[in-house]
C-alpha cells in the first residue's frame, strides 16, 4: 500500500532521484522547495513552495498536513533541525534525513578502523544555537559539525521518530563541470600529478542511484537512529587517481607532500570509512564499488576534458549539488552533460 510522503528538497539531483523511485513504487509524494527548480515531474507529486529555513513560513505551509513520512534533504543545522521538530512533531510517524560521513571527520586523528554509528556519541554533543549557521562561508566550512549538530537535536528531543543516513561521498552516474571526479579525470588527461597527503588513507563511496534507494528503503522500515550508507570497497584519493588512469588507458602521476589534508578532493591525512554492520543487520545490501565506478569515469569525453583549476572541497561539493548554492569550485573541466550534478551527502 503507497504511503503518503513528504520530501523536503526534491527537485536537486539526489532529490529528482528519490521521487522519482517513490512514484515508481505507488507512493503519493509531496515536494517540498523554493520553487526555483523546475523537477519535471509533472501531476504525479504535489508542491509546496517554501523556505526551508524559514520557521513561520514552514509552520504556515503545513499546520493542516500530516504525512506517513517525511524525508528532509535540507536539514543542515541545528536551526534547521529545531525548525524540523516545531513542524512535524506529531505529524509524521517517521522522519529520515539525510546526513553525511563528514559527521565523523572530526574523530578521524585518533580512530582505528571504519566508523560505526556509535563512534558519536549525539546523546553528549553539544549544540550551538547561537551560531550563525545561515552564513553560507561558516555554513560551508563547518559542514560536518552543521549536520553533527542537527542529528544531535533532532535524537536528544526523541519527540519526532527519526533515521539520520549518514551517507558517504555519492557521485553521481552523470558528469558536471563541479564534479571532484572531473578533477581526476582533468589532471590524467593533461599529464599533471595528483598531490595527495596519505595514499593509504581510504574513504567510503556510494553512487547517486544507490543513495536514493537506501532512503526510499530505509523511509519504508521501522528502525529508528543513525545509520551509514556506502557501496562495498573503498579508495584513498591516490588509489581514485590511478583507477582513473586505469580506465582511461593513461598513466596517472602523483606527487605526495607533507601538508597534512586537503591537497585533492577526497584527500584526507586518515583514513575515513564507514562501517555498514547496522544497514546489513537491518537487512540491506549495498552494491560495490567495482560495480559502477568505471562507468561514470567513462562518462568524460576525454577530448573535451581541460586541465584542473581550483581544488574542489569534497563537502563543499555535496552542498552545492545539493542547495544548489554558488561555491568556488572547480569549473575548468567539460563534460559531455553539463546540465547534470554530482553530491557528496547530497541534497536538494
Amino acid at each position: 500500500m503507497g504511503k503518503n510522503i513528504l520530501v523536503i528538497g526534491g527537485t536537486g539531483t539526489l532529490g529528482a532521484i528519490l521521487v522519482q523511485q517513490l512514484v515508481n513504487a505507488g507512493h503519493a509524494v509531496a515536494i517540498a522547495s523554493r520553487g526555483r527548480t523546475p523537477d519535471g515531474f509533472g501531476s504525479a507529486v504535489r508542491r509546496v513552495r517554501v523556505d526551508r529555513q524559514d520557521r513561520a513560513a514552514m509552520r504556515a505551509a503545513f499546520a493542516h498536513s500530516a504525512f506517513d513520512v517525511v524525508i528532509d534533504l535540507l536539514n543542515r543545522s541545528p536551526l534547521d533541525a529545531q525548525i524540523a521538530l516545531d513542524v512535524f512533531k506529531g505529524k509524521t510517524p517517521r522522519y529520515v534525513m539525510a546526513s553525511s560521513l563528514a559527521v565523523y571527520r572530526e574523530l578521524i586523528a585518533g580512530h582505528t578502523g571504519p566508523f560505526d554509528e556509535q563512534a558519536l556519541d549525539l546523546a553528549r554533543e553539544p549544540v550551538d544555537m547561537q551560531r550563525d549557521w545561515r552564513d553560507p562561508v561558516d555554513a560551508r566550512e563547518n559542514f560536518g559539525p552543521g549536520l553533527r549538530q542537527a542529528e544531535a537535536v533532532i535524537h536528544q528531543d526523541g519527540a519526532l521518530p527519526a533515521v539520520s543516513v549518514r551517507l558517504a561521498h555519492v557521485l553521481s552516474d552523470t558528469a558536471s563541470p563541479q564534479d571532484p571526479l572531473a578533477y581526476y579525470v582533468g589532471l590524467v588527461q593533461t599529464d599533471q600529478a595528483l598531490l595527495y597527503t596519505n595514499g593509504k588513507a581510504t574513504t567510503s563511496f556510494i553512487d547517486l542511484a544507490g543513495a536514493a534507494a537506501f532512503l526510499h528503503w530505509s523511509a519504508m522500515q521501522e528502525f529508528t537512529g543513525p545509520v551509514n550508507a556506502a557501496s562495498g570497497g573503498q579508495l584513498s584519493a591516490l588509489g581514485l587517481q590511478r583507477r582513473v588512469g586505469d580506465v582511461l588507458g593513461v598513466t596517472a602521476r602523483a606527487l605526495p607532500l607533507s601538508t597534512q589534508g586537503n591537497l585533492s578532493p577526497f584527500d584526507l591525512p586518515h583514513p575515513l570509512v564507514l562501517d555498514t554492520g547496522r544497514a546489513a543487520q537491518l537487512g540491506y545490501r549495498f552494491n560495490r564499488l567495482d560495480g559502477w565506478l568505471d562507468m561514470l569515469i567513462h562518462q568524460y569525453q576525454p577530448d573535451l576534458v581541460s586541465a584542473p583549476g581550483n581544488v574542489p572541497e569534497p563537502e563543499a561539493a555535496a552542498e552545492q549539488v545539493a542547495a544548489q548554492v554558488p561555491v568556488a569550485l572547480l569549473s575548468a573541466c567539460t563534460p559531455r552533460r553539463p546540465s547534470s550534478r554530482m553530491t557528496l551527502v547530497a541534497i536538494r
